[in-house]
């Protein structure tokens, strides 16, 4: 009776890693998907600012340290309206703003994500960028980005 009981916990132990797993593998597929559309394809290879307004939250903050070491800061609104300057200009060039990237990871706890990219312009490191991730009522959100800028070789 005792090993029947224990098979039946360690059957159902089982059974349970598995949904938490399956349940964390959906989340994280929902939080890449969130940055696939809205951050790199958005921001970056297509520079589509409707993908941004989707993906970012009105109250995104992005933060980076300026050379003097102070923090600096840029508001989503402002980094859409540099990209559509960017893309009137007359020399602006769609192919020129092609990036590869690589999601490092991605931690989940409920609601609350982060994720760690690195993104490469013509096989240069150029960003290493850290996103926050809300899930609200209608989906994940990117809410926040620290970065680092690495120097040129």
């Amino acid at each position: 009776m005792k090993k029947a009981i224990f098979l039946g916990i360690a059957v159902l132990s089982v059974f349970a890693t598995a949904v938490v797993s399956s349940e964390s593998d959906v989340t994280k597929q929902e939080v890449q998907l969130t940055i696939e559309t809205a951050y790199i394809n958005g921001a970056f290879n297509d520079l589509d600012t409707e993908a941004m307004k989707n993906g970012f939250h009105p109250s995104f903050r992005l933060h980076g340290v300026r050379d003097d070491g102070t923090l600096s800061q840029w508001r989503i609104d402002d980094w859409i309206e540099s990209i559509e300057t960017k893309k009137k200009k007359s020399d602006f060039d769609p192919e020129d703003q092609k990036w590869d990237h690589k999601i490092a990871f991605i931690d989940a706890t409920g609601p609350a994500a982060i994720a760690k990219i690195e993104l490469f312009k013509e096989g240069q490191h150029v960003y290493t960028d850290y996103l926050s991730l809300m899930k609200l009522a209608d989906g994940w959100t990117i809410t926040d980005k620290v970065y680092y800028r690495h120097p040129d070789l």
